[in-house]
């Protein structure tokens, strides 16, 4: 309670600062969505300045998310000169609004040419200025969004903002049906649980792998797993619980609800969950959650990694994004209450999401792609590839009877019964979770289990937030026209049951049996991130973007050739550092162990020890078998990666990556992880999976 949220520019903090009508102003510019009064934004900028100098702060930054998933700053002092040889410190409305770094380097994705170097940050009034401590030296950050000189959306802000609008517009235009004429504004809220790894300092440097590309593209499989589920929630170590103690105190300092930690199935894997906030809010916390998992494990001699599949063998991390619509009066437009068959409201909400998910299933994968993300998604540690909604038994035997024709009743939630006579019987839920859903209902919200762990939460909220602003839109059309409002919603409802319900199931995803019943269904199964991402600029994509002014066209092209690019630039640089390891540290390893071996033969032979030379023979053919095969395996990749950098077109290129190259990769790496399994521990040159992920 002392230092939450001391170093934020809250409101707590503007309304002791600021001027009633100031104050008053800045509040309808964040809660309605007016113009920003030049005026009051010189007022706010004094008052922030002052505010910051008195933390320590001697610059200040405009904070921004471009399109490369992490966050950018440059950082302005607040001196100013005098003519008497001195400095003033200032800060006015101008430098508070806008800001002005050079664009030329972030990706654009064609949007702009190399030597167009212009772009503009505008300062995102919705969400908290903030400090930063940072070695001592604290810095005034303020939110912005990043656009180009002409105009385009540079980063990930931008359309979040953008799309929090439409989703809001179509909401109230819905509520406004229902009689509800309170409510002002809708906002999607937002809570993203955060999985990560810890290791080590001492063994992530003696790992290129690691240094490189975040996750290992070596290693033999300990021993032990995860398979005995012992770290699954159990006791803490000590050097992580202050690890945790620490993050959670410089979350808190910024106002970030960081609620609960827990160690997650994999060996020194962890979790964080925050408390939701609105969307774009939420999305600047997680942003900061990422830096300080990183920055805290540092001090403590460890590594936190954020890559959604660090270890093979063992589960990747991803990120949860809890997802729910509430007004501004506190109504959670995703609250069944008591007999959801009656909420006529709730159902028209659900009946929108589920029209939105199943019509945009493409849409929704292309959102949670990045490289790392190939490595989970369908591998039984994280959600099929297949997009599916489950609502549990009580809202899908809804769903039945809406498509049959009407409601006649409800399944009621009953109880639990323990079978312990000392324990309570437990309410019991109206839903249960079902961990193998991609889009879960709990009970309130709606929970995206697809996103990965290192992917900024912004581009799926963004989608989720435009695909429900649309279906919502063509609720509102039709009842806005209706003569019998009651007749034509049930008559809605009905439609949207019936043509939608293949997109909800509630059984076990991970099961080949969906994947067979989802092609019966029609349902899109979609592999690959080079698969996914011409989604994006599908003519349907095109279409409810510009409707509701979230991405132009020029602009959706441009994150088509962003996210192309990464992924070639991604498997690229695995490619090059695993041959770089192969022929630096893997095979100099093996032919050492190989020498050393031949060595000992010749002295065992002349002690005429025929049983030990057997023995040392067998694994000397052994050892120089793998080692050709893993010539001829790094050989094929050199070959492939040479192929693919060949090629013009990107997403010819994206495919050879894709289908040569990675392929490549992961057949090299079983030769290398097999000769890891021979040769002698002292001479291996890579620290292993047994002491990475339990020597914590």
């Amino acid at each position: 309670m002392d230092y939450f949220g001391v170093n934020v520019f809250n409101e707590s903090v503007m309304r002791e600062r600021l001027p009633k009508n100031a104050f008053k102003s800045l509040k309808n510019t964040i809660n309605k969505g007016l113009p920003l009064d030049p005026a009051v934004a010189e007022i706010v900028a004094n008052a922030m300045k002052d505010w910051a100098i008195e933390k320590g702060a001697t610059h200040f930054t405009h904070w921004f998310q471009p399109m490369t998933g992490a966050t950018a700053e440059k950082h302005e002092s607040f001196i100013s000169p005098t003519t008497e040889g001195k400095v003033l410190m200032e800060f006015s409305g101008r430098e508070l609004i806008k800001g002005e770094p050079d664009a030329s380097s972030f990706p654009s994705g064609g949007l702009r040419a190399t030597f167009e170097a212009r772009g503009y940050t505008a300062w995102d009034c919705t969400s908290p200025a903030f400090l930063k401590e940072e070695g001592g030296v604290v810095t005034l950050c303020i939110p912005t969004a990043f656009c180009s000189y002409t105009g385009e959306a540079l980063d990930k802000k931008t359309p979040l903002l953008r799309s929090m609008e439409a989703l809001s517009k179509q909401a109230i235009r819905v509520l406004r049906l229902f009689g509800n004429e309170t409510s002002s504004n809708v906002k999607s809220n937002v809570g993203p649980e955060q999985e990560y790894f810890l290791l080590d300092r001492k063994f992530f440097e003696k790992r290129l792998d690691l240094v490189l590309t975040g996750r290992t593209l070596f290693g033999a499989m300990s021993p032990k797993g995860q398979e005995l589920g012992d770290h699954y929630c159990g006791s803490i170590k000590e050097r992580v619980v202050a690890f945790m103690k620490e993050v959670n105190i410089e979350l808190w300092k910024l106002g970030i609800l960081a609620k609960t930690q827990h160690n997650e199935l994999a060996p020194a894997q962890f979790e964080l969950a925050p408390i939701y906030t609105s969307a774009n809010i939420a999305t600047d916390h997680n942003q900061l959650i990422m830096d300080i998992l990183k920055k805290v494990a540092i001090r403590h001699g460890l590594v936190c990694l954020l890559h959604e599949k660090p270890f093979a063998g063992v589960n990747g991390s991803g990120k949860h994004n809890n997802w729910s619509l509430g007004t501004d009066d506190g109504l959670n437009l995703l609250e069944p209450g008591k007999t959801p068959h009656e909420n006529a409201q709730f159902l028209t909400f659900l009946s929108a999401v589920v029209k939105a998910v199943d019509v945009y299933a493409e849409l929704l994968r292309v959102s949670v792609e990045n490289p790392g993300n190939e490595h989970r998604l369908g591998a039984h540690e994280a959600p099929p590839a297949i997009i599916s909604i489950f609502l549990g038994d009580q809202l899908s035997d809804i769903f039945e009877q809406l498509a049959n024709g009407g409601l006649k009743s409800s399944k009621q939630g009953g109880s639990i019964t323990v079978g312990v006579n000392t324990l309570p019987t437990l309410a019991k839920d109206s839903t249960d979770r079902n961990r193998t859903s991609p889009f879960a209902f709990t009970g309130n919200k709606f929970e995206f289990r697809m996103v990965p762990s290192s992917l900024s939460v912004s581009g799926p909220n963004v989608v989720i937030n435009t695909i429900v602003a649309e279906t919502l839109s063509q609720i509102a059309d039709r009842l806005e026209q209706a003569e019998d409002f009651d007749t034509e919603l049930q008559l809605l409802l009905k439609e949207i049951a019936l043509n939608h319900k293949r997109i909800i199931f509630d059984g076990n995803g991970y099961g080949e049996e969906w994947v067979q019943e989802s092609r019966k269904r029609g349902l899109p199964h979609i592999k690959s991130m080079v698969e996914a991402v011409p989604h994006l600029i599908s003519e349907k994509t095109i279409q409810v973007f510009s409707k509701h002014k979230v991405l132009s066209e020029k602009e959706l092209h441009s994150r088509y050739e962003i996210l192309m690019e990464q992924y070639i630039k991604n498997i690229n640089i695995e490619a090059q550092t695993m041959i770089y390891m192969t022929k630096r540290q893997i095979i100099p390893a093996g032919i050492k162990y190989v020498s050393n071996l031949a060595a000992s033969i010749n002295s065992v032979k002349n002690a005429s020890a025929d049983a030990v030379v057997s023995t040392q023979e067998a694994i000397l053919i052994e050892t120089s078998k793998t080692l050709a095969s893993l010539k001829e395996k790094l050989n094929q990749l050199e070959m492939a990666t040479d192929e693919a950098k060949s090629i013009e077109e990107i997403y010819e290129k994206g495919v050879c990556y894709h289908d040569r190259v990675f392929m490549a990769m992961k057949a090299l790496r079983i030769e290398a992880d097999t000769l890891e399994t021979i040769v002698d521990e002292e001479l291996w040159p890579l620290p292993t999976y047994a002491q990475m992920l339990f020597m914590l």
